[in-house]
């Protein structure tokens, strides 16, 4: 077993796992328009489901308005079903023929209770993954060790930089969670 290897290949999983997580956090809303709030939208065009991304340009020209101009003018229906059919979000846009406005409403103080709560589920699930990682690596290393391949020592190291390497990632994930809580409570 190459040790090098192998720390590496967990340090690259733990932070694909953060990677997610950041990727988690700009699907919470914060009270202010981003243009990423709207990632998980689909829309049905040409006889197909595409990402709105792809039929579409989304800006936020004010902090409580996103903007989105269709390629196509002919798709607009389509986004703006598309936006207010999505349960999670609940906007309600308009269109002018040309581009579909969006109001973002400031949110409520419960909303944004419950946003943080959102918050601390989707950190836990990926503390839970982190964990499940470092346990596979150990587990990687034990068999080793049990194989002979790696001697008491090499395993206590390779152990102690596993640890190392998600104490990183977990100070991470746990650095995204308190700036996004800040960013939801603040008004």
């Amino acid at each position: 077993m190459d040790s090098d290897k192998a720390i590496n290949e967990t340090r690259t999983k733990f932070f694909t796992a953060v990677d997610h997580f950041h990727e988690e956090l700009k699907k919470i809303r914060t009270g202010r328009a981003h243009p990423s709030m709207l990632d998980g939208i689909v829309v049905k065009a040409y006889s197909t489901t595409m990402p709105l991304n792809r039929v579409a340009s989304i800006s936020a020209p004010e902090a409580q308005l996103l903007q989105v101009t269709p390629f196509d003018p002919n798709n607009l229906q389509a986004i703006t079903g598309a936006i207010r059919d999505n349960p999670t979000l609940g906007l309600n846009p308009m269109d002018d023929g040309h581009v579909v406005r969006i109001p973002v409403p400031s949110l409520t103080e419960e909303r944004r209770r419950e946003y943080v709560k959102l918050l601390g589920t989707k950190a836990e699930d990926c503390m839970v993954s982190l964990r499940t990682i470092r346990h596979a690596a150990f587990s990687a290393v034990a068999q080793a060790k049990k194989d002979k391949l790696l001697s008491e020592d090499d395993a206590k190291r390779l152990e102690k930089s596993i640890d190392e390497a998600m104490q990183q990632a977990k100070s991470a994930v746990e650095a995204a969670e308190k700036a996004k809580e800040s960013e939801i409570m603040t008004i």
